[in-house]
């Protein structure tokens, strides 16, 4: 019969697993409520001259908070204060300190990182986190800040190319005015991407030109100058901070914004169509408004029964034909937008202005005069095929951390969990 040589204290040890420490007692009090005693065993050096120490001045016991085992355990620290073995050294006595315990802390390094773990890479919320590892919420937060410190700076990051996109910060919220109107306050926020690897490099309030331009300007020149390409929204403001900051940077204006520029165009025409035939909004037996999502897609996903569909609605629901010049506005900035040259692109734009005139709608009037007033930016879109796309999988990423936390109520702490959330995904 074979029969283990070693303590049932190495045993606990091992089980327990954390660095520099054994356990050197365990016990369970009233309610089930386990305690679990440990005992440093690093070498106890002066933290002033590096001496070794071997004579113990006094002892203490610390609760620390660490990761649970199989449950909630209590874990007490038997912490001891050493004599300094120089006798030229100022520092009489020093308490014991481990990585995983520093100076003055009050959780285990393996309890920060699993909190930083747990809401970062798997994307829990912070006060979920915290009744799961039965801490507070503002052990989590305190534990988020100090990663997001660590965190590579931006002016470190060489970026070719960048993207800038907005989004909704929280809410729609109404305010009334002294006189009983309302004001509409939308907070709104920019992020702003490094689009070869995806990462968020920042995140500043507001969508308009003062933000962003302060954002850049706080960088480097040389990271300025690093920046060949921009991709944004056809957003003035955007575009002035841009011109302001990164002269020498071409602005690349997105296609996806552009094509749902078009398709809003196409609705506009639709509902000025029915409110002039039938004084009201579309209804159901309008085939226009039963197929209004038909007539936003693009003519090269329509299957045949979808062609039959939407020759039908513009047969029967479009008696002045405007719908119908209004798709077809719509397709050709699709073609537009995906040639490969520029002698291509120049081609499409003059038939696009010729079906404009042709339409002499002010809806269409107003879209080309967008593509006219944005067209050196397309002209690099075409040119160098940057999007926003990785901008708008950010904002994804970020709607879903909003979604996780309920919403936030601290600019500080959002920008914290965005940040660290793109950077652990772009290391992965």
């Amino acid at each position: 019969m074979f029969e283990p040589t070693g303590s049932r204290r190495d045993a606990a040890s091992t089980i327990f697993n954390l660095p520099d420490y054994r356990v050197i007692d365990a016990v369970e009090g009233p309610g089930g409520q386990r305690q679990v005693v440990v005992q440093s065993t690093a070498p106890p050096g002066c933290p002033v001259c590096g001496g070794i120490s071997v004579r113990v001045h006094s002892r203490r016991r610390q609760v620390v908070r660490d990761v649970p085992m199989g449950g909630p355990v209590q874990v007490v620290w038997d912490k001891r204060r050493w004599f300094c073995a120089e006798a030229l050294c100022p520092r009489g006595t020093f308490s014991e300190s481990t990585i995983q315990i520093p100076a003055r802390a009050r959780s285990t390094a393996r309890l920060r990182e699993a909190l930083v773990a747990a809401v970062v890479v798997s994307g829990r919320a912070a006060s979920e986190t915290a009744r799961a590892f039965s801490v507070s919420w503002w052990t989590v937060q305190a534990a988020l800040s100090a990663v997001a410190v660590l965190l590579e700076e931006v002016d470190a990051v060489p970026v070719r190319r960048l993207g800038v996109d907005e989004h909704r910060y929280r809410s729609v919220k109404y305010f009334r005015r002294p006189d009983g109107t309302w004001r509409r306050f939308e907070p709104w926020m920019t992020t702003l991407v490094d689009l070869d690897t995806g990462r968020v490099l920042g995140v500043v309030d507001g969508r308009d030109s003062a933000g962003v331009g302060a954002w850049l300007a706080a960088r480097s020149p040389a990271w300025r100058e690093g920046v060949q390409v921009v991709a944004i929204a056809p957003s003035a403001a955007f575009r002035k901070a841009l011109t302001e900051h990164l002269p020498n940077a071409a602005i690349s204006v997105d296609a996806f914004h552009l094509v749902a520029l078009a398709n809003d165009m196409v609705t506009k025409v639709r509902q000025r169509i029915t409110r002039d035939r039938h004084g009201r909004r579309g209804r159901l037996v309008d085939p226009a408004w039963a197929n209004r999502r038909l007539l936003l897609r693009g003519a090269n996903t329509l299957s045949a029964a979808g062609w039959a569909r939407l020759e039908r609605v513009l047969r029967t629901d479009d008696p002045t034909d405007e719908l119908g010049a209004a798709w077809a506005i719509k397709e050709q900035v699709r073609r537009l937008l995906s040639t490969g040259s520029l002698a291509d692109a120049h081609e499409e734009r003059m038939r696009l202005g010729a079906y404009v005139l042709a339409a002499n709608m002010p809806e269409s009037d107003k879209l080309y005069d967008t593509i006219t007033a944005w067209w050196a930016s397309i002209e690099v879109l075409i040119v160098t095929g940057v999007t926003n796309a990785r901008t708008e999988a950010a904002n994804t990423a970020i709607k879903n951390i909003k979604r996780t936390g309920r919403g936030f109520r601290n600019e500080n702490n959002y920008r914290t969990r965005i940040l660290l959330a793109s950077a652990a995904k772009t290391a992965a």
